[in-house]
């Protein structure tokens, strides 16, 4: 509103320079890039990450495997457990523990994980996720997952388009002013020492 208010003030001022007029079509211009450029590059941003990340994610639901996990000792504690940032403050809380499991293809296999159980003492089963080779890893994206980070990307481009678009008016406006300056310095070099002195028609 301020942008179209300053356009219908320059229109018929008598003191409109050019550049008063640049400046307000240049503001135009941002604005409707912010209200329409930036909300659909944000949205197409967010729908190609979308459809990425839903690729992945089924990718991952088809390469890796459920399967059931039995803890056979405590691991050292030196080594820490990797956080799942799907999985709940329970199993973000997991103990480290040497376990034992059979993969997809059937072969045993012998490793340090986190075991999402309260109590990790041998014998007690939880349940992991294998790879091809059965090697344990983190469990695959879900949907819900999959949408949000998409979400936030489209979000996150839409800012960074709406900063860019901001920033270019700014600098544009910027040179405008210095482009004033310039011509204010030129014609009061040529006027301004001659102003109040008899016979220069002031």
């Amino acid at each position: 509103m301020r942008t179209l208010t300053g356009l219908w003030r320059w229109r018929h001022n008598p003191l409109r320079r050019t550049t008063d007029l640049v400046e307000a079509w240049a503001a135009l211009a941002a604005a409707l890039l912010l209200t329409v450029a930036v909300p659909a590059f944000g949205f197409l941003c967010g729908g190609l990450a979308d459809a990425a990340l839903r690729e992945s994610a089924r990718a991952q639901r088809a390469e890796r495997h459920p399967t059931t996990a039995r803890v056979l000792r405590q691991a050292p504690k030196a080594q820490q457990a990797v956080a799942d940032p799907e999985a709940g403050m329970e199993s973000r809380s997991s103990r480290m523990v040497v376990a034992e499991w059979t993969a997809a293809d059937g072969t045993r296999h012998t490793g340090t994980v986190a075991a999402g159980v309260r109590k990790a003492n041998p014998g007690a089963t939880f349940r992991i996720w294998t790879d091809a080779r059965g090697n344990s890893v983190t469990r695959p994206m879900n949907t819900d997952t999959a949408r949000a980070h998409a979400v936030l990307a489209g979000l996150g481009a839409a800012a960074v388009a709406a900063g860019a678009v901001e920033g270019g008016r700014r600098l544009f406006v910027r040179r405008l002013i210095q482009r004033r300056y310039v011509q204010l310095d030129r014609a009061w070099a040529k006027t301004g020492p001659d102003w109040g002195r008899t016979g220069t028609g002031s």
